[in-house]
């Protein structure tokens, strides 16, 4: 897998964090992973066509969440409502059109399908022939997850 996928991700993520949260990520340890899988509480999937095919995973904990959609809508929640689910699922939209974009840059045409959330475990989706990267982020609100699954497309 190419490092400018992961990198148009992670600054997508960023720009996109710090806009609407007021909060950077900071980078952690990038490890290569078998399938797509979590345990955190709150899992937005992106699929992505085109040059590129695959799926992007963002994975979150209930608290974190919460937090930042109290910070977004100033709505105080104790769980993960419709609402919640949405505006999680818009955040991850933003991050993956920003992340194409960046790829544009590198010649890539690519599109996302809507956003699918998953609430609770994220069963394990196997990869195929190649392998993830999965990108843990830290903020002052909580850690979340960036599981990167993409591939030239034929």
């Amino acid at each position: 897998m190419k490092v400018e996928y992961v990198n148009s991700f992670y600054k997508a993520t960023k720009d996109v964090l710090q806009l609407l949260v007021d909060i950077e990520p900071q980078r952690g340890e990038i490890k290569v992973v078998q399938d797509l899988g979590s345990n955190k509480d709150a899992n937005v999937e992106l699929a992505v066509v085109g040059d590129l095919k695959g799926t992007i995973l963002f994975s979150f904990p209930k608290n974190m969440t919460l937090e930042m959609i109290k910070i977004m809508s100033g709505m105080e929640m104790d769980k993960i409502d419709n609402f919640a689910s949405s505006a999680l699922g818009e955040v991850a939209n933003i991050i993956g059109g920003n992340a194409l974009t960046l790829l544009s840059q590198h010649n890539y045409t690519c599109d996302i399908a809507p956003p699918r959330i998953f609430l609770g475990e994220y069963k394990a989706l196997p990869v195929g022939n190649g392998k993830a990267l999965l990108l843990p982020l830290s903020t002052p609100i909580g850690e979340f997850d960036i599981t990167i699954h993409l591939n030239e497309g034929n």
